[in-house]
């Protein structure tokens, strides 16, 4: 079987940095923090107070104000960057091509805020006031389900539920279907938005999340020796992907090209990667295999680089097993710096830099890293954006119960 080439033609980001994509790359490569007090509850008695919340964000901008009515925040994010993506792509959803576009989109916890806000209206009003719409508003599939029906797309839908990972896997699956011919398009990301009263406590209850409440922007700290947690993040990036010879057939945009996609367990534990990266390791060796390339001419990762002391010296650890002593000559940042943890959403969001990043020759920086961690000893693009013409780079996202998956994407050219 020949397998086509595949190429993102399209952008869409809700983040912390910013509504849309141009806001959001450059606060980013200004090295400009999106973490602040958290606004959506009242965190007074809890141990962290501080989240990566998207601001002046208002829905009916992207979807009629009915639809907005039935989308959780979750789900208008991601309809939201679908929207700027397929805008920016110029790719149009018509009845002929309908069955040929899909959407797959990952999610870690869906609508956990609507879960509460029933929960207490059951607790308060009873049973018989819960809303008919509180079912398809929570799950976690509703993103690609409400994208499928506002754009019209008729194709493979799916959505991954592969906690940290999940937007990466379903751009990495999404990649795999156009390759092989089942489709001609696909809308694909990541979205999470549980800034939430139970996330929150319940991260705390992990011990995963930085309590550094009086220096919000300083919290996140990927790989340096004073990190103490993630910051939880929240927003949506969307990627339009296309067969290549779709995209030239409608003189369509092109940022990259997507070439590898990898992805493994570590077999380990539910919420700690393996101390020797061995699960890690063999993902990103998977993706390389996949784009047949030798580790050597890999330049640059988006790092899953989450500021807990294990992820990142543990990801260190095998990007050093991957790679060997082309690991010296390795840009290695952390955007989760500046974002914080979009946790299902995060593969989304760092494709789109990840893309960005190749297809304008800038390199984010890994901010708040005054003092290197022990073993973290690699190139991470400390405080300041850097220029490299790369032509290979590499996107990591690990998720909790050992699940790995690392996408690469090469620079295009026509």
């Amino acid at each position: 079987m020949i397998k086509k080439r595949v190429v993102i033609t399209g952008l869409g980001l809700v983040t912390p940095l910013g509504v849309g994509v141009k806001e959001s790359w450059q606060a980013l490569c200004a090295g400009k923090s999106g973490i602040g007090p958290i606004t959506r509850f009242d965190a007074t008695p809890y141990q962290t107070k501080i989240a990566g919340e998207v601001k002046d964000f208002n829905p009916t901008d992207f979807m009629a104000q009915k639809d907005a009515n039935r989308a959780t925040p979750f789900i208008a994010y991601a309809v939201a960057a679908c929207r700027m993506a397929m805008e920016d792509s110029g790719l149009r959803i018509r009845g002929d091509n309908a069955p040929r576009v899909g959407v797959f989109t990952g999610c870690g916890l869906g609508g956990l805020s609507f879960l509460e806000e029933t929960t207490r209206t059951i607790e308060e009003k009873g049973p018989k006031r819960v809303s008919p719409f509180f079912i398809p508003m929570m799950i976690g599939n509703m993103a690609a389900g409400m994208i499928s029906i506002l754009f019209g797309a008729k194709g493979p839908n799916a959505s991954m539920a592969t906690a940290c990972a999940a937007g990466t896997h379903a751009v990495g699956e999404a990649f795999k279907i156009i390759q092989s011919g089942r489709a001609d398009a696909m809308i694909t990301g990541g979205v999470e938005s549980v800034v939430t009263p139970t996330a929150v406590a319940g991260f705390n209850a992990m011990k995963a999340l930085s309590t550094r409440n009086d220096a919000p922007e300083k919290a996140s700290r990927p790989f340096d020796k004073d990190r103490d947690g993630f910051v939880i993040g929240e927003g949506s990036g969307i990627v339009i992907l296309e067969s290549l010879e779709h995209a030239q057939k409608r003189g369509a945009p092109v940022y990259a090209e997507v070439v590898g996609y990898g992805m493994s367990g570590d077999a380990y534990h539910i919420s700690a990667p393996s101390p020797d990266g061995e699960g890690m390791a063999q993902c990103m060796a998977a993706a390389l295999e996949d784009a047949g390339i030798s580790p050597d001419l890999l330049e640059y990762i988006n790092a899953h680089g989450t500021s807990t002391p294990l992820n990142d010296l543990y990801e260190t650890r095998a990007i050093k097993n991957v790679f060997k002593d082309a690991a010296r000559t390795l840009a290695v940042s952390s955007t989760k710096s500046m974002t914080g943890h979009l946790l299902g959403g995060a593969g989304g969001v760092e494709t789109v830099f990840t893309a960005l990043s190749l297809y304008h020759g800038i390199l984010p920086p890994t901010i708040n890293l005054d003092h290197p961690g022990e073993e973290c000893d690699l190139d991470y693009v400390p405080h300041v954006a850097r220029k490299a013409a790369v032509e290979y780079a590499m996107t990591n996202s690990f998720g909790f119960g050992g699940t790995n998956a690392a996408l690469i994407l090469k620079k295009f050219h026509p």
